[in-house]
């Protein structure tokens, strides 16, 4: 049985994404075992890696730096022993280079680029962006396989990534003009909406993501 680890600092909706977790599991009829830690000898053994995030970049990265040893380890996995990584919302942001929000507050690195304010051309459209939105303009990915073209998905944030190298992000979405909904690199993946509050879609993403083989 795989282990997949759900990374807890302090951010994030952990009951409901262990919980999607647990039920892509069954769906997919994946062994794997959901556990929520913040251990770094944890992070480092497991099979599979999931950040996720709510908040302001800054306040995340600090909660995320302040765990001994666990951007250290989490790191180590991921570059060593090429674990598959998935980030959601603001644990996908964390993967770039820097975010622009009350200030520059540098990220992990692992997507070059920055995390931007949402800026949409019309202006009756509302930040935060917030709600069921299609994906468009998907690349290739076993991460999306179950995830079509126009499938909707839960979003809800006011900052995006937007990275270096156009060919890391492989959907988009519309909010007064195309925004970042996925990126990929390498065994690094990340989403800006919410799997776990996208029904059957969300489920069976994070059901393509335990069975991933980068």
């Amino acid at each position: 049985m795989q282990t997949t680890v759900l990374i807890d600092y302090g951010s994030g909706n952990l009951h409901s994404a262990e919980k999607a977790l647990a039920a892509a599991a069954r769906a997919s009829g994946t062994a794997s075992e959901i556990l929520v830690t913040a251990d770094p000898e944890q992070v480092l053994a497991a099979d599979r890696l999931v950040l996720p995030g709510v908040g302001a970049f800054a306040a995340c990265m600090s909660a995320l730096a302040s765990k001994d040893g666990l951007v250290e380890a989490m790191t180590e996995a991921v570059s060593k022993k090429g674990s598959p990584f998935l980030g959601i919302c603001v644990g996908m942001q964390l993967l770039a280079t820097s975010g622009l929000e009350f200030g520059e507050t540098p990220g992990l690195g692992w997507i070059p680029g920055d995390v931007r304010k949402l800026a949409p051309t019309d202006r009756a459209l509302k930040i935060p962006h917030m709600g069921w939105n299609a994906l468009q303009g998907e690349r290739a990915h076993p991460l999306l396989a179950s995830a079509p073209d126009g499938a909707h998905v839960y979003f809800t944030h006011s900052f995006v990534l937007d990275p270096t190298d156009a060919a890391d992000a492989i959907a988009y979405t519309d909010h007064g003009g195309p925004i970042v909904a996925a990126v990929a690199r390498g065994n690094i993946a990340g989403v800006q909406f919410h799997p776990e509050k996208s029904q059957g879609v969300g489920l069976r993403l994070l059901g393509d993501f335990l069975e991933w083989r980068p």
